[in-house]
């Protein structure tokens, strides 16, 4: 897996993909304990700020005032050592599995991906009782103040439980990892897209609409209360939503656009040809199918890569370019080409006076130099033939220099031969002329070749090239077809009559060399 494991699920703060079990625990612990506990108190705050703003047109009593002083602190505390504590420890205990590193099961899987929901719900119950505590003090002891208290705790409860889901959301990104790993295409099943945006409108929009129409009550329902009342309402709603779906808003856009940004982040990789980038699926929503849709396409432009490697050793890389744009088919068309045909000299003795193990060691290190120097030449290797190779030059991409290019290899193939694999020799036939060049078979399964004279032409001449000294003989057409530089290292032999030819065929042999 390549992706960048410091940034693995978004954050330096969630470690690494291949952190241990044990770092993996109390990172888990820690975080949520911290967060959850300082979400906690801002909630407190805001209960606070937001009944002394709206109380209706008279100072907080003595009474509510102490009430409030002493249930305040006492209920947040038991509230976030309750919550921090249980949820932690039903955090750890459901996530037994993976601090045990054993594949969970379908259930655990579940569970896991459902971990930040339930914490959500824990923080909304609590703050549920801390709404019906505060609403019955201040019937008692301010009854003018139960719509404001009650409406400031529900607001700060809806608050929290976000903050809430989003943190716990966040803090087990590498929990959700491993419970999707291998299962990443399963249905969604946390808070996905659409009900984040609902998230935002509801903190963003519903909540301080709501809170105006309260202001509005207020002022309705107590004449004592001013428009200066009023106003402290809307400022006050206005300070505490603004600052607070700030940080909402913010929490949620990073948990939409981290995932997001794991697969942009990914996409110059592949593009750039690195087909083993891989993104971590730790998102149970509709992000993480789209973060596993991208582990399957670049899986799929692996798997493509293989095989056209794969088919581009069989037929050449050129051939298998086109057919991988769809310009293959039945057929052929006439091509002026240089053909060249190399075959080892009495292989059949060799195989018989050695080992298997020897025999395909020195046709691999035949093989291998043959292929190189076409290669290196542009020329094509269409054909093993047993202990034989039929090379082109000028299709199926056309050549203007082809002629050149197929005596250069012949000579510097002929060198490496006789240095790299002296065990045994090997002839070397080289033709130009006009073949047919294309796709014979069927339309199920078809290979590309080139059938003409030329090709026998070539076949030929490495078999005479095999009984004269220097094993090369080329036809002196190819000679004359190349530049200067190239026909330089060539001389005209005494013309050959081929096999199945009743005309002598003009001949060309190595210039340093022994003429035949």
């Amino acid at each position: 897996m390549t992706e960048q494991q410091s940034s693995a699920f978004g954050s330096l703060l969630l470690g690494t993909a291949d952190q241990g079990t044990r770092r993996l625990r109390v990172r888990v612990q820690v975080l949520l304990t911290v967060l959850l506990i300082v979400t906690n108190v801002v909630g407190a705050v805001v209960v606070a700020a937001l009944t002394v703003v709206i109380i209706p047109g008279e100072e907080i009593n003595h009474e509510f005032g102490i009430a409030m002083t002493i249930a305040t602190p006492t209920y947040v505390l038991v509230a976030v050592l309750f919550g921090a504590t249980y949820g932690t420890v039903s955090a750890i205990r459901g996530l037994r599995w993976a601090i045990a590193e054993e594949d969970p099961t379908d259930a655990e899987r579940r569970a896991a991906l459902r971990l930040p929901w339930r914490l959500s719900v824990m923080q909304a119950s609590l703050w549920g009782v801390a709404a019906v505590l505060y609403t019955v003090l201040a019937l008692l002891l301010q009854p003018k103040a139960v719509l404001s208290v009650a409406f400031a705790v529900v607001i700060a409860g809806l608050v929290v439980s976000t903050i809430a889901y989003l943190i716990a959301e966040f803090v087990l990104r590498p929990v959700a990892a491993q419970a999707l790993e291998g299962h990443e295409h399963v249905r969604p099943s946390g808070m996905g897209v659409q009900r984040r945006l609902l998230i935002f409108w509801g903190l963003g929009t519903a909540a301080p609409v709501l809170g105006l129409v309260v202001g509005a009550l207020v002022v309705l329902t107590f004449p004592e209360a001013s428009s200066n009342q009023f106003a402290i309402v809307v400022l006050g709603l206005a300070g505490v939503i603004l600052l607070f779906g700030l940080l909402v808003t913010a929490l949620t856009a990073r948990s939409v656009v981290n995932p997001l940004r794991s697969v942009t982040d990914a996409l110059p990789q592949v593009r750039d040809g690195s087909y083993d980038t891989e993104v971590v699926v730790y998102d149970g929503t509709e992000l993480g199918m789209l973060q596993a849709g991208f582990n399957d396409m670049v899986a799929g432009l692996r798997e493509r890569e293989a095989i056209r490697d794969m088919f581009g050793r069989h037929v050449g890389r050129e051939v298998a370019e086109a057919a991988s744009r769809g310009d293959v088919e039945l057929g052929g068309e006439t091509r002026f080409v240089s053909v060249l045909f190399v075959d080892l000299v009495s292989s059949t003795t060799y195989a018989t006076e050695h080992s298997p193990t020897e025999v395909v060691g020195v046709l691999n290190r035949f093989f291998g130099v043959v292929v190189e120097e076409v290669a290196a030449h542009q020329g094509l290797v269409n054909k093993f033939m047993g202990d034989a190779v039929l090379a082109i030059f000028g299709a199926p991409v056309d050549l203007p220099d082809h002629a050149e290019r197929a005596l250069s290899a012949a000579r510097t193939m002929a060198t490496r031969l006789a240095a790299e694999v002296p065990e045994v020799g090997a002839g070397i036939g080289v033709a130009t002329g006009e073949v047919v060049a294309g796709n014979i078979g069927d339309t199920t399964r078809f290979e590309y070749t080139v059938i003409g004279d030329a090709v026998n032409s070539a076949s030929r001449l490495t078999d005479l090239a095999k009984k004269v000294p220097g094993q090369l003989l080329v036809m002196q057409e190819t000679v004359d077809k190349a530049g200067d530089d190239e026909a330089g290292h060539w001389v005209a032999s005494e013309p050959v009559t081929l096999r199945g030819r009743a005309e002598a065929t003009q001949v060309a042999v190595l210039a340093e060399g022994p003429r035949p």
